[in-house]
């Protein structure tokens, strides 16, 4: 493990204004920095940060440089670039002279984390909104400055200049001398994604924009392949301990006797709190064998999990509905379908998923004097804060989370599980403690992602027009866990030491513009499998709910298209009533060169591998995709392959080019991953899923040759989130191609080998 050992802890607004003469202090600090001041740091009186004060968002130092207190944080995809290209383009300064500082709740005002793909879209606003006001007051100060008026200066890389007088010049670093910034923006006066800001200065005309929509190198790519980025998992404070977590075999199951000397020789010490067992050794690897070896008498709560991988669909379908929702009811459906001359009905099958993040959960604290520093690599640290403070029982106040970068979430993962085990451990034994989940851990115990089954019912009349559809869901809740770990009903050690578990009852309803004459979409939700402490307790995951609802969804539209005769594209585009939604449609069938057909391919080629195309296409806020995928089947092994994606993407303004493009291969393969190869297996006791054996993921081999991004840049809408949007319509565009490609609809995922086959050959 490296030795990082730097002065963050430490670091407050008050300290940073202090240290020199700025209108806004700037201070460069990179993203691993991790300190060592423990939770007195983070109770140090310090100027209480205001969303409505603009130096809690932006400051200029004397060298010039801007730094951007951002209450995001990049997760891989390259937001913070884009934070930083909308500010500098606002502020007239080189993207390189802009710092990020992320996700520190003691430094950067809340904006909800990583969520709802809004780093762009919403915080990037605000921070846009943030920057043309800095430019406004930083022009009026010149304007003093150099004795001209302000409408005659111009801004040329930080450097304001008389247009009539060139000779007349100040840096923005020379105007800021030792000022604050006692400058107010209004507000809308809501923490977390939704935060809008706005002031005086209108922002650029996309008219005047000299970086947004261009090709710019992401920050933090250097520092990954160099290997000189700080990941969390690297971090070292001094007198830290190592400590692991012993989780039950059997699900449901609580400790009731231990033995501390079966662990004697390793020199580790029980934590055992409530249902809460843990270990914690000077040396990593004592840790480790301890939870190992550590002798627990467990009880017999008999098969909580109530079914397995096998049966879970058939218990979706006759589990009681807890709550059901028809998210749309138009016109007089059940008319329709007693009416029809044709009536098509399927239902689609999807499993559970895990997050199987590259390393598990991480998380160090430091808990002592009534307060707790945290250093996690959460999407939401400004959640792993109140969930920290409510599991201890602590004042918020006395509490900071410090983000570090990690090896990715998307979604509600086990990042801000493997937090609060660690400020668990740590309350316990005065020490700072650093947690860092096993990998079966990580896959067994991670939140999941929803398994459901949806059903699609359409009324055809006699002249091959769509005159009623429906669409319903039935599953488990989105909702189990909250999208953030922000109490203690939301996190494993939370339900082991007694506390109430979370559970709402939520779904999603497909995101289109398709419109027929009676149309309802149904929502319905069943009870978690175990309520306490379970292995397959659900929350969000990347696009949540996005891929189980659109793969049902868009597989359900190819099969009443062929059922009213028509081509795929060509239905869809009769039936999509927004204009941005038939765009992109038609760009992605022309790219692919789309040619028209009703049913499977007639020349899907000889041999064992056949060849078909398929398409799909969704809306997700504010976004639209749509996704042709070409796929090879080899009639043998039941192998599904996909050579070429053709993605047709309307993701509103781009801000960087590189960046939106290296999202949406990313979201690509990773739900192509999801589509082919991932699902839980569990039986009634435990998950059985916990490697990369028995939770396979997409590999190299398995790479589609080719993904072809065609991007509609809309400069009048503005940013619409890129993170999750083109996720959704893969599992559709593959399975309607494996169609093409064989004849055979195959309505279960993921589209395993063997699962194929079975479907090809009728086993």
């Amino acid at each position: 493990m490296n030795e990082i050992v730097k002065d963050r802890a430490g670091l407050t607004r008050r300290g940073l204004l202090q240290s020199g003469g700025a209108l806004v202090v700037a201070f460069s600090v990179p993203a691993g920095l991790a300190g060592t001041a423990g939770p007195a740091a983070a109770r140090e009186p310090h100027r209480p940060l205001d969303p409505a004060a603009l130096d809690s968002w932006i400051a200029v130092g004397e060298d010039g440089r801007v730094t951007i207190y951002w209450g995001k944080m990049d997760m891989g995809q390259g937001t913070d670039t884009g934070i930083a290209i909308m500010a500098a383009e606002e502020l007239d300064v080189d993207v390189d002279v802009v710092d990020i500082v992320a996700g520190d709740t003691a430094l950067c005002v809340d904006q909800g984390g990583a969520s709802s793909s809004s780093g762009v879209q919403r915080s990037g606003v605000a921070i846009r909104h943030a920057a043309a006001e800095a430019r406004r007051l930083l022009l009026e100060l010149a304007a003093e400055e150099l004795e001209v008026p302000a409408a005659d200066l111009r801004v040329e890389n930080g450097t304001v200049v008389a247009a009539s007088d060139a000779s007349k010049s100040v840096s923005y670093g020379e105007l800021v001398g030792g000022q604050l910034f006692s400058h107010k923006l209004d507000w809308n006066g809501r923490l977390g994604n939704s935060l809008e800001l706005a002031g005086t200065a209108q922002p650029k005309d996309p008219s005047e924009y000299r970086l947004v929509g261009t090709h710019i190198p992401r920050k933090d790519v250097p520092g990954k392949v160099m290997a000189t980025m700080d990941f969390a998992h690297h971090l070292v404070v001094p007198g830290m301990l190592h400590g692991r977590t012993v989780r039950p075999p059997v699900a449901g199951a609580v400790p009731e006797a231990i033995d501390d000397s079966s662990i004697a020789d390793t020199g580790a010490q029980v934590v055992w709190k409530g249902n809460f067992v843990g270990v914690v050794a000077e040396d990593e690897w004592d840790a480790i064998r301890a939870a190992r070896d550590l002798a627990v008498t467990w009880s017999e709560p008999g098969p909580q999990l109530q079914t397995d991988t096998g049966g879970v669909h058939d218990f979706i379908r006759r589990a009681e509905i807890k709550s059901e929702e028809h998210t749309t009811d138009d016109g007089d459906f059940d008319g329709a379908l007693a009416g029809a001359a044709t009536v098509v009905e399927a239902e689609y099958e999807y499993p559970f998923q895990s997050h199987a993040r590259m390393a598990p959960a991480f998380g160090l604290v430091d808990v002592r004097d009534g307060g707790a520093t945290i250093w996690t690599d959460s999407q939401k640290p400004h959640s792993v804060r109140p969930g920290v403070a409510d599991v201890l029982g602590l004042p918020i106040e006395n509490v900071r989370a410090i983000w570090m970068p990690g090896p990715g979430s998307y979604g509600r993962s086990d990042a801000d599980d493997g937090a609060i085990d660690a400020a668990v451990m740590s309350a316990e034994v005065g020490r700072p403690v650093r947690v860092q989940w096993m990998r079966n851990e990580g896959i067994a115990w991670d939140p999941k992602g929803v398994a459901s089954v949806s059903t699609g019912r359409a009324a055809i009349d006699a002249d091959g027009n769509v005159v009623g559809y429906h669409y319903g869901i039935k599953g488990f809740s989105r909702q189990n866990m909250r999208s953030r770990g922000d109490e203690a009903g939301s996190v494993l050690a939370g339900h082991l030491l007694g506390r109430e578990p979370h559970n709402a009852y939520a779904a999603r309803s497909p995101e289109q513009s398709y419109a027929f004459d009676a149309m309802r979409y149904t929502e319905q939700v069943i009870d978690p499998l175990l309520k306490v402490a379970s292995p397959l307790r659900t929350a969000h995951f990347r696009d949540p709910m996005g891929m189980e609802v659109h793969f049902g969804q868009e597989s359900f539209i190819d099969e009443v298209a062929e059922a009213a005769g028509a081509d795929p594209v060509a239905f869809r585009l009769k039936h999509l009533t927004e204009p941005r939604d038939r765009a992109v449609v038609e760009l992605a069938a022309e790219k692919a060169n789309w040619q028209s057909r009703v049913g499977p391919n007639p020349d899907p080629g000889d041999g064992a591998v056949r060849r078909g195309r398929g398409i799909a296409y969704a809306q997700r806020n504010g976004a639209v995709n749509a996704l042709v995928a070409e796929v090879e089947v080899n009639l043998e092994t039941g192998e599904v392959y996909v050579p070429r994606f053709i993605l047709a993407s309307d993701h509103g303004q781009i801000i960087n080019r590189k960046s939106m493009r290296t999202t949406l291969e990313g979201n690509l393969i990773m739900a192509l991953s999801r589509t082919l190869f991932e699902e839980v297996e569990f039986d009634p006791e435990m998950v059985r899923s916990e490697d990369w054996a028995t939770y396979p993921i997409l590999e190299m081999a398995q790479v589609p040759q080719a993904i072809d991004i065609h991007m509609i840049d809309r400069t009048d809408i503005g940013p619409r989130g890129a993170g999750e949007a083109s996720t959704r319509i893969v599992p559709g565009a593959v399975a309607n191609a494996v169609y093409d490609a064989t004849g055979i609809r195959i309505r279960k995922l993921p589209l395993t080998n063997a699962g194929v086959r079975a479907q090809l050959t009728g086993a």
